[in-house]
């Protein structure tokens, strides 16, 4: 009964560990991100795709950085991000495929 007590009062207070957490990160809230340009494909079976996406507002607002998206994602997408402080790892041996990327040697 009085554990029942002590955890119904650090839910009110908002002492949890959740609460500790979002404090660390920028109270801003979600900004818009814009595709830029694919950098990869990461996961244990190729279903996160990395790209580089341009910070449209916020504290960072300009700003480009890596970030994992799962799903369908193009160049020109717009990504709602909840915080734009962590940046994703850089994968190994990874390329980049951008708009101008033309095969060489193919032509119609």
């Amino acid at each position: 009964m009085a554990r029942e007590q002590k955890i119904k009062d650090k839910v009110q207070e908002g002492a949890g560990p959740s609460s500790t957490m979002k404090s660390s990160l920028t109270s801003e809230g979600p900004v818009n991100a814009l595709v830029e340009e694919f950098i990869g494909r990461t996961g244990a079976r190729g279903e996160v795709t990395q790209v580089k996406a341009k910070i449209l507002s916020g504290r960072n607002e300009g700003r480009s950085m890596r970030r994992n998206v799962k799903g369908p994602v193009r160049i020109g997408d717009l990504l709602t991000v909840r915080e734009t402080e962590i940046e994703a790892r850089k994968i190994k041996g990874s390329f980049k495929i951008t708009k101008e990327r033309k095969t060489p040697g193919r032509s119609k």
